[in-house]
């Protein structure tokens, strides 16, 4: 069969003339190849290129075509045969933190970094300020807590030492990140890990100790050994940490029962500090004239002449912390200033003497954290 095909493939002439045989002409068939187009000679050559599959078929014809044009010896080179060709993965295939590499729009987008980074799973809560989720760091499975924000929901702006416009929370706990010590108080404030603007909300990520709940639970879960020596022992903790966030120039503004978790990591109870979101930077004398924060808390100074300030409003919301461990109901700053609200009378006179002191409405008699925590909590040394 090849020696017939290679007899008529030699009568095959290419020809220069525009002349061409009539049908069914006894003439060799001549076909008219014009050399002066070499696009369309190369395009046609190019169909005829032998794959690596039907080498061992090649006929004497074929392998002379190949050394007329050894250009196409070369692209062949670049062949690939269809059924061993390597498929690319496609978006969805790809790991989500390599999906917008080399892609600089999406690379700019604060969404995608942050799922590439961690996944989002069930809601922990939600506050006044916006919802809290649980979640985990992808590169190592780390607990997380990531919390959305929406814009209109962040009252304070800051503008840090490199010009750059920050939100107050995001601010705040930038400067409890960089000056964390070993010291269980300064450790108290809850770590931002990473934090993503977006067009409408702004997502934080947060350090999530485990296990841990906030204190209200874990006060109703120990409603029946829950007492004064444990929650002296907590209050001691809370004071702590306020004072190092009083030497920080941080003035939390809801400090309460809700924004404060017991973290059991280490088998004793620990005090951390969460939600700054109305947080922002104080000085001693500095006064508020809008308020933030729990307004049923609001010290009797906000009531009677609306304004406050960071030290005493501090002290007056550690007494309703302590108010709401021991009396196991909502405190409320008007029913107080009105005497509707008494304390238990079977307390010790240690923690009558606390709350007394930190109910005082004269914010300018009321005593320092320094002086409450010498004075007023006489109890064991707090846990490594």
């Amino acid at each position: 069969m090849f020696q017939n095909q290679g007899s008529f493939l030699r009568n095959v002439a290419f020809l220069g003339s525009k002349h061409q045989n009539p049908p069914f002409h006894s003439d060799p068939l001549k076909v008219i190849v014009p050399f002066h187009d070499d696009a369309k000679l190369k395009q046609r050559c190019a169909k005829r290129k032998i794959s690596e599959y039907d080498k061992e078929f090649v006929t004497p014809t074929k392998k002379r075509r190949e050394l007329e044009f050894p250009s196409l010896k070369e692209e062949s080179a670049f062949y690939i045969p269809n059924n061993k060709r390597k498929r690319k993965a496609s978006y969805l295939e790809k790991p989500l933190d390599k999906r917008f590499r080399g892609n600089p729009a999406e690379e700019d987008n604060p969404k995608l970094r942050f799922e590439a980074k961690y996944v989002e799973l069930h809601p922990l809560g939600e506050g006044g300020c916006g919802s809290v989720f649980a979640g985990y760091r992808r590169s190592d499975h780390l607990d997380v807590a990531i919390k959305h924000v929406p814009n209109k929901y962040q009252y304070c702006k800051h503008v840090d030492e490199e010009g750059r416009q920050l939100s107050g929370e995001v601010a705040v706990m930038l400067k409890l990140r960089s000056g964390t010590s070993h010291s269980p108080s300064s450790r108290a404030p809850i770590a931002l890990l990473d934090w993503y603007v977006l067009p409408h909300e702004l997502i934080l990520v947060l350090e999530r100790p485990m296990p841990a709940v906030d204190l209200q639970t874990y006060v109703e879960e120990r409603r029946d050994t829950f007492g004064e020596k444990e929650a002296k022992m907590i209050l001691k903790q809370l004071v702590k940490a306020a004072i190092s966030l009083q030497d920080k120039k941080i003035f939390h503004r809801d400090i309460k029962v809700e924004n404060i978790l017991i973290d059991m990591s280490s088998g004793a109870p620990q005090v951390r500090l969460i939600d700054f979101g109305v947080s922002c930077f104080t000085e001693s004398h500095s006064e508020y004239t809008t308020f933030y924060g729990t307004e049923i808390h609001a010290p009797p100074e906000w009531w009677y002449e609306h304004k406050y300030s960071a030290r005493p409003t501090t002290v007056w919301q550690l007494g309703i912390v302590l108010f709401e461990c021991l009396h196991n109901k909502r405190f409320n700053s008007t029913k107080l200033m009105e005497k509707k609200l008494q304390l238990r009378q079977n307390l010790s006179k240690d923690c009558k003497d606390f709350m007394k002191q930190c109910f005082i409405q004269n914010p300018r008699r009321r005593p320092s954290l320094e002086q409450i925590l010498s004075d007023g909590l006489n109890v064991a040394p707090e846990p490594k």
